[in-house]
């Protein structure tokens, strides 16, 4: 049985824990692997790794830094179909979406290749007489990154390439269900040139997470997964007197406005919908249709669903299986509450034939109509591949009902009017907003994350919020006495 440790000062590790957790291979549903899972312990000997190495990193050029992104750069893209096969083995995925996965991970690492411009500071010379005024950013030192199953590469490189290029060390948890691709991540990040102990991966449950939040040495913490884990992730920390981002839930609207390309709108909502099983936090999950186009944009969206192929992520299929047993028995549970609330399942994904072996944690693509808020399909994420269709009689009846969720995180609109789309910009209450595109997730030179219930904490992930989370501002006020008033006389001629 393989045994998946962790990877502390450079090297492989089982640690002291002799804990374990089981990892499978979700299209067969046959375990492939143990994970160990870390104790204090075993966390404690990472974070002070950490501590060693970030002394030294603190202080390397931005030059050595940069060198050294651009390089992990170069080995991330020469064997990203290597890492796409590692997420779909554990996570199940279908190759497409971990590619896809892989480029946007890759995006951020290019954004931190860039982290000169990113850390200058200001100047401002004779605030005062002679005196002058700059501004700087420090690393914090050594800060963890709390990743989820569902994008095992995509999330870590979130945080990890700019808190490495800024000057920090990392100790990176990623989800017991998916560990493997981490691990990849990190030798490479070594074989790159980061110098042992910068970047660390323990693996583990609550118990590995709790002794990081508790750990005095990690000045930084950055979560993503749901909300619950999200608001104790972010208090236990704070607590702490860490730094915290935690990043929660979702519950993703998008809004179909009457004059919308309705072809382009359903095959949005599928590909919002259904792509990695419905198990990502920028999903669309509820579909707003303004009338008279419900019963129109219902049809064109089951159309399409027809012609999805369920199944093994190695086997060209379109969406592949739930990442446990125990979500797919979850994500099940919740479409029979939405038939006995009395929701029209218009395409029930349980009846669905995978194209792939019957122990594989299969449930098909599943589409509601009539929903009503009042709806558990509609009111808790789910994470899996259920889209929930609302019908209302206005704009401002659609504004309300998205703004009314407890969650913030994305939210599209679908329309020919530049008009609603710019007043839907403004008015939403969500911290990505899309205009014809379902998914709006930001580039990585923007930041990415919500408002409301989707966010704990001040500071986006990446881009300008992401240098700004991992280091701390100094402002430097200097005064040098010139010669020529008083001043020390080093060999200038004396001015009367």
């Amino acid at each position: 049985m393989n045994l998946i440790g962790h990877y502390v000062d450079g090297k492989r590790t089982t640690g002291e824990s002799e804990r374990r957790g089981d990892v499978f291979d979700p299209a067969t549903g046959r375990r492939t692997g143990q994970v160990a899972l870390a104790g204090a312990a075993d966390v404690a000997g990472a974070v002070e790794a950490a501590e060693r190495a970030a002394r030294d990193w603190r202080d390397a050029s931005l030059a050595r830094r940069t060198a050294v992104m651009f390089a992990v750069r170069e080995l991330v893209h020469a064997r990203r179909d290597r890492l796409a096969e590692a997420i779909t083995a554990e996570h199940g995925k279908v190759l497409a979406d971990a590619a896809g996965e892989v480029q946007r991970g890759l995006e951020v690492i290019e954004y931190a290749c860039g982290i000169a411009s990113a850390l200058r500071g200001g100047f401002s010379e004779n605030v005062s007489t002679e005196v002058d005024s700059y501004s700087l950013r420090q690393p914090l030192g050594v800060v963890a990154v709390i990743s989820p199953f569902n994008f095992p590469v995509m999330v870590p490189l979130w945080f990890v390439p700019v808190a490495i290029a800024c000057g920090n060390a990392v100790v990176l948890k990623p989800s017991e269900k998916d560990p493997s691709a981490a691990l990849l991540l990190a030798e490479w990040f070594t074989e790159a040139g980061l110098p042992d102990g910068v970047l660390n991966v323990v693996n583990g449950d609550k118990e590995a997470v709790d002794a990081l939040l508790d750990h005095p040495g990690v000045k930084a913490v950055s979560f993503v997964g749901s909300t619950p884990v999200a608001r104790y992730v972010h208090q236990r920390g704070a607590l702490a007197g860490k730094r915290v981002q935690a990043l929660g839930g979702a519950k993703n609207h998008m809004v179909v406005l009457p004059d919308a390309d309705l072809d382009l709108a359903a095959d949005a909502a599928v590909n919002a919908g259904f792509g990695s099983a419905g198990e990502r936090c920028m999903a669309i999950s509820a579909l707003v249709a303004v009338e008279p186009v419900a019963d129109a944009l219902v049809e064109r969206i089951a159309e399409r669903m027809a012609r999805l192929r369920t199944g093994d992520g190695r086997r060209g299929c379109d969406m592949g299986p739930l990442v446990t047993a125990a979500h797919a028995r979850r994500v099940r549970s919740y479409v029979e509450s939405g038939v006995s609330a009395g929701a029209v399942p218009v395409v029930d994904g349980r009846t669905v034939t995978p194209d792939g072996e019957p122990g594989g944690f299969w449930l098909g693509p599943t589409l509601f109509d009539h929903v009503r808020p009042e709806m558990s399909i509609y009111t808790d994420e789910i994470f899996g591949p259920v889209l929930s269709v609302l019908r209302v009689g206005s704009y401002d009846e659609a504004v309300e009902l998205v703004n009314a969720s407890p969650y913030g995180n994305g939210t599209a609109i679908f329309t020919n009017d530049g008009g609603a789309a710019r007043r839907y910009q403004h008015e939403v209450e969500a911290g990505m907003v899309g205009v014809n595109v379902p998914i709006p997730v930001p580039m990585a030179y923007y930041s990415f994350g919500g408002w409301k219930a989707s966010l704990f904490g001040d500071l986006h992930a990446h881009g300008a919020d992401g240098v700004a989370f991992f280091t701390r501002g100094k402002v430097v006020t200097s005064r040098w006495l010139d010669p020529r008033h008083g001043g020390v006389n080093l060999g200038f001629p004396t001015q009367t």
